[in-house]
C-alpha cells in the first residue's frame, strides 16, 4: 500500500512577464474524481492535524503556502513526507493512517478528496486502524 502513495506534479504555468505562476488541477491530473475540497490554515507549529485513516476516501494534499510534514502509516511501515511546493501533490490512497505536523508559519494545506464528508468512513483510533488492517 505504501507504493501507492506518490508525489505528483501539478501542472505549472509560468507567466512570461514574471507576474507569477498558475497551477491547475483538472480531472485527469488526479487518480480519482473530485468530490470535496477543503484547506487548513493558521495551524500552530506545535499542533498536529489528521490522526485518522479512511476506509474508502482517497486524498490529495498540497502545500499552497509554507510547509508541513505528513506522517503516513500502513500498519507496518511509517514514512514522513515534507510538502513545501504548491505544484507538488501527495496522493494518499484509502487505508493509510495520516498525521500532519510541523506546520511552518503561514502554511496552507489544500485537501482535494474523492468523497463528501461521511463520519463512517473515518477510523479515528489507531488500535482500530491496526485491527482494520489485519482484516
Amino acid at each position: 500500500m505504501m507504493q501507492e502513495i506518490e508525489i505528483i506534479d501539478i501542472p505549472k504555468i509560468a507567466d512570461p512577464d514574471g507576474r507569477g505562476n498558475l497551477s491547475v488541477i483538472e480531472k485527469e491530473v488526479l487518480p480519482f474524481p473530485i468530490k470535496r475540497v477543503y484547506y487548513l490554515y493558521d495551524v500552530p507549529s506545535s499542533a498536529s492535524r489528521g490522526g485518522h485513516a479512511h476506509i474508502e476516501l482517497q486524498q490529495c494534499l498540497i502545500a499552497l503556502s509554507g510547509s508541513f510534514e505528513v506522517v503516513l502509516d500502513n500498519g507496518s511501515e511509517r514514512k514522513i513526507i515534507t510538502l513545501n511546493k504548491p505544484n507538488k501533490a501527495l496522493i494518499i490512497p484509502n487505508g493509510i493512517w495520516r498525521e500532519l505536523e510541523n506546520f511552518s508559519s503561514g502554511s496552507v494545506c489544500l485537501a482535494v478528496v474523492s468523497a463528501e464528508y461521511a463520519e463512517e468512513d473515518y477510523i479515528r483510533d489507531y488500535q482500530d486502524f491496526l485491527a482494520f488492517k489485519r482484516k
